[in-house]
């Protein structure tokens, strides 16, 4: 009976703020857990979850597997507004569940924080998990990578589901051996593509094997610690490839699989990897093709990642950065771009984004291309524009604001084409005040 009032409590108070137009986030949530941490335990769930884990692409890949679902006919439950922890999964849960528990679904996809995976799945069995990458993020929160990594290795040891995993990170392929008994495990992988490098470009984690502690050797790397590697001494790194993504023109926008071709709206070779993890996936549950290759050729996020605008006759391009990779990443896709542009880089210290911003000194401003101004903002909006001076811009042509609107209105007083990194917290106030203008 408890658990019957608890739910009853929570729908009434969702209807209160859908008076007020509000989504709630992870309150409802935190008020159900704080209320009985054991209430996962109450949900009736007769389909398979999903879940979707990594540092960077997680929102991406999460609501692109929803989407594709529904356009297979399907009806999915999914957490698309990014709330992934315990208490946000649990707000969603609540949100689309009888008062008796019970939710009536074909699928749940679930975006999940690195974190909170072994949190979420005490109590709830997951189908398949898909780990795209892990890289060093929010070490105040996090902490190192290394210990991210060993939390969900000892939650696989015990897991017998699909694991679908990225065959290219050394991080992630590693956790195929958490469990010897599962045989579930299917690696993905992407060809080498036309900006790879022989040596590493950006700050990368897992440069030695975590079996024999030998150097791993890259024939190449596609960005950070992202590659073709494999250990010399015990041979980690040679897999069985379920979906292999080749012919990578990122021009096109275009990639083939099994000898078919996707298209998508975005062209980096970070979310290629993205959507060779979603093909992956969703061809678990025998999804058609044809019906992969139509949802994902129309898929849009529009929340800010990668996410292209026309701002006062300016394309304007915005991407999340919150930590070295993603920013790294983001300069990638500029540098690839040979229009020339401005950039506006807005970084806060929130406890959301994490106090420590030393990330900050491993993105690689050395290497911008065909950058004729840069902006910065944020609460931390000195701190970017020094690191950005040291590594040799042209200080009389950056200009920092705290005041975001103030930011804004300068990155508007020209015309050229415009590229915006925001970091977590940054990200959707930013994006609200370019949409203003």
């Amino acid at each position: 009976m408890k658990n019957f009032f608890i739910i009853l409590i929570i729908k009434i108070l969702n209807i209160g703020l859908k008076i007020f137009r509000k989504n709630g986030g992870n309150f409802l949530g935190k008020l159900a857990f704080d209320w009985n941490p054991n209430i996962f335990k109450y949900f009736k769930i007769n389909c398979p979850i999903i879940a979707v884990t990594a540092t960077n692409g997680k929102t991406m890949t999460n609501n692109a597997i929803g989407y594709v679902f529904k356009k297979a006919g399907c009806k999915v439950i999914s957490n698309v507004e990014g709330n992934n922890m315990e208490t946000g999964i649990l707000s969603t849960l609540m949100k689309n569940c009888s008062l008796t528990g019970k939710i009536k679904a074909d699928y749940l996809v679930f975006e999940v924080d690195e974190s909170y995976v072994p949190v979420v799945f005490k109590d709830l069995k997951l189908d398949t998990l898909v780990v795209l990458n892990f890289f060093r993020d929010q070490l105040d929160r996090n902490g190192e990578v290394e210990s991210l990594i060993l939390r969900i290795n000892e939650f696989l040891k015990t897991y017998n589901g699909n694991l679908v995993l990225n065959s290219d990170d050394p991080n992630v392929s590693r956790l195929a051996k958490a469990n010897p008994a599962n045989e579930n495990i299917y690696y993905y992988s992407v060809e080498k593509y036309a900006f790879a490098t022989t040596k590493i470009k950006e700050a990368g984690e897992g440069k030695f094997c975590p079996f024999c502690n030998t150097k791993l050797e890259y024939e190449y790397y596609q960005y950070s610690h992202i590659g073709k590697f494999e250990c010399p001494n015990c041979g980690y790194g040679k897999n069985k490839i379920y979906k292999l993504a080749t012919n990578v023109d990122l021009k096109n926008k275009s990639f083939d699989i099994d000898n078919f071709t996707y298209t998508t709206k975005f062209n980096s070779i970070y979310n290629i990897y993205n959507f060779t993890a979603i093909i992956a996936c969703v061809s678990l549950y025998n999804i058609d093709r044809n019906i992969i290759k139509y949802a994902l050729s129309e898929f849009q996020l529009n929340n800010g990642r990668l996410e292209e605008l026309k701002i006062k006759g300016n394309t304007t391009i915005i991407n999340l950065a919150k930590n070295p990779t993603g920013a790294n990443v983001s300069i990638r896709i500029l540098n690839e771009d040979d229009d020339e542009k401005e950039l506006l880089f807005v970084l806060n210290d929130n406890l959301a984004d994490g106090h420590d911003v030393s990330w900050i000194w491993d993105i690689n401003f050395d290497e911008l291309k065909n950058v004729t101004r840069i902006i910065t903002s944020g609460t931390r909006a000195y701190d970017i524009a020094i690191r950005i001076k040291t590594a040799g811009f042209d200080s009389s042509k950056i200009f920092p604001y705290l005041s975001l609107n103030e930011a804004v209105n300068d990155l508007y007083s020209t015309n050229s084409k415009k590229y915006v990194i925001a970091n977590y917290t940054a990200l959707q106030p930013t994006r609200k005040e370019l949409l203003s203008k």
